[in-house]
């Protein structure tokens, strides 16, 4: 179990991350007195809980939930506030907890308890899954909680597009078509595509991902089997993903409107 900690007073973010080390969940800890610096972590990093305060400096607790519900739907937040009077907001924002400070070791274990219960139920692994694709706003892979970097934005996109098929076959020339839309399929652009193809499949390879992609006679697909993605768990009804979907979806990519336009039209039936 992975717990992070938020908190601007360094004497009370240091209790708490003392209480965390101390429970019998034996949880990895991390603290952080500035919200952005959680979030950067975050990017590269994944955990399971979330201890947050909501009076926070710069950008208050309930903001910094909302964001990091945007990284990591999944991640499960308990606010530890000084008052009670946030409540309200704090479930706005699907948390999972609310205890109000001074929070004991014994009190503090039978929340991490509940929530760690509700997880396994639910069927999450801890500290997310072992690749990760995020289509909600930005695309972005993760293997293992670490953002995976192409070394070539169009290999990036030609994965995003492999996805937002579903794992339907697509011939070379559709993802072409695809990725320089109005150019021609030359013989210079098909070597072009075929270095995109391996860069791909190198950082894939790289990263410990090469299970997730498959190319046979021309014909390229993913392999959705292999991996968790949150545009998938919506059309599943998975009620996290629901309400992670803010419409915006591979929001660098043309493509990608036609798929927003649906995920906009199925999100307004389940409203």
């Amino acid at each position: 179990m992975t717990i992070i900690c938020v908190d601007d007073e360094p004497l009370v973010l240091d209790s708490t991350v003392r209480l965390c080390r101390g429970l019998p969940q034996k949880p990895e800890v991390t603290g952080f007195e500035d919200a952005e610096a959680a979030l950067a972590w975050l990017k590269t990093n994944t955990a399971d809980i979330a201890l947050l305060d909501i009076c926070l400096r710069g950008m208050d607790g309930i903001m910094l939930a909302a964001r990091i519900k945007e990284l990591h739907p999944d991640l499960s937040v308990i606010f530890l506030p000084g008052y009670s009077q946030y409540a309200v907001d704090a479930f706005a924002v699907r948390a999972s907890g609310y205890l109000l400070k001074p929070v004991s070791a014994e009190r503090l274990a039978e929340e991490i308890d509940y929530v760690a219960d509700i997880r396994d139920r639910m069927g999450l692994k801890k500290a997310g899954p072992h690749i990760l694709v995020r289509t909600f706003g930005e695309f972005d892979l993760y293997v293992d909680g670490q953002l995976v970097f192409f070394s070539r934005s169009k290999a990036k996109e030609l994965l995003a597009f492999l996805v937002d098929r579903q794992g339907c076959s697509v011939s070379r020339s559709t993802v072409f078509s695809a990725l320089w839309e109005d150019a021609q399929y030359d013989r210079a652009k098909q070597k072009q595509l075929d270095t995109v193809i391996r860069s791909l499949r190198d950082t894939l390879q790289e990263y410990g991902a090469a299970e997730i992609f498959e190319l046979k006679k021309g014909i390229l697909r993913v392999i959705p089997e292999r991996f968790d993605c949150d545009m998938y768990r919506f059309f599943e009804g998975d009620p996290e993903a629901v309400n992670a979907y803010r419409g915006e979806y591979m929001s660098s990519y043309s493509w990608a409107s036609l798929t927003e336009a649906y995920l906009d039209r199925v999100n307004n039936r389940t409203v």
